[in-house]
């Protein structure tokens, strides 16, 4: 099946050699290109990309910066000038990286790459990769980007345990990291399937799929055990509310 990319780098030749390397995979229609963040950004939300080549210094913005902007986010795969050990700064689970000038081999090792991922996602939950770019709700098999200082992520929903509040910000629990995010905890509660994500009080919103333990709590509360070790209390209100939802 034909998967839809887009190209987003600063440099018009860099561009126009990797469309010439991609004529080589007919399985891959090139639907756009971006020179810029912003651009690209406008591009991947209005046409819905399966894959992007995203360059990561550009004027502006990084492309790190332009991820964390997006809503959903498409496979990635790096295009960059950087020294492959410069990248293992970041802990970014992308595709792949492609150190410039693009070597047509670890091109198609990258694609090789999407192949496969999109192969046993598939069979693992038949949704295929992507789901289109639109402003919504979020699935768990969304993916969404973190970026915190110079450490950057792509995560699973599903492998989100817990969001905290912290100001205008979130911190978000997953695996062993706790990142902040520019985002208010009433701004993700709008975009989040409250089948999975709970709003256990003012402060957090817990993935009801991560709870271990539910104990009872003074003043008709609750005390929540989450995977990660996290006891999290749900106020009396959202107790009641909580109780419906799993039929306590």
């Amino acid at each position: 099946m034909t998967k839809k990319a887009i190209i987003i780098d600063d440099e018009r030749l860099a561009r126009t050699e990797l469309k010439k390397l991609l004529q080589d995979h007919p399985e891959i229609e090139v639907i756009a290109e971006a020179a810029n963040a912003n651009e690209g950004i406008e591009k991947i939300e209005g046409m819905a990309p399966d894959l992007v080549f995203l360059d990561i210094q550009m004027p502006g913005k990084t492309g790190f910066d332009m991820l964390t902007e997006l809503d959903r986010m498409p496979h990635v795969i790096f295009t960059t000038a950087y020294d492959e050990y410069a990248l293992k700064a970041f802990e970014v689970n992308a595709l792949d990286y492609l150190l410039k000038p693009v070597e047509p081999r670890r091109l198609a090792d990258a694609l090789q790459k999407l192949e496969n991922l999109e192969e046993r996602e598939s069979s693992a939950t038949a949704v295929p990769g992507f789901p289109t770019v639109q402003r919504g709700m979020l699935g768990e098999n969304d993916q969404v980007f973190v970026k915190d200082g110079e450490r950057c992520w792509f995560v699973k929903l599903s492998e989100i345990r817990l969001f905290e509040s912290v100001g205008n910000y979130a911190k978000v629990f997953f695996s062993t990291h706790k990142p902040l995010i520019l985002k208010s905890l009433n701004a993700l509660e709008e975009r989040l399937d409250e089948k999975i994500f709970f709003r256990a009080n003012r402060k957090h919103i817990v993935n009801l799929r991560m709870i271990e333990k539910v104990e009872p709590y003074f003043n008709g509360g609750l005390l929540l055990e989450i995977r990660g070790g996290e006891k999290i209390e749900v106020s009396r209100r959202q107790a009641v509310k909580f109780k419906e939802m799993m039929s306590l």
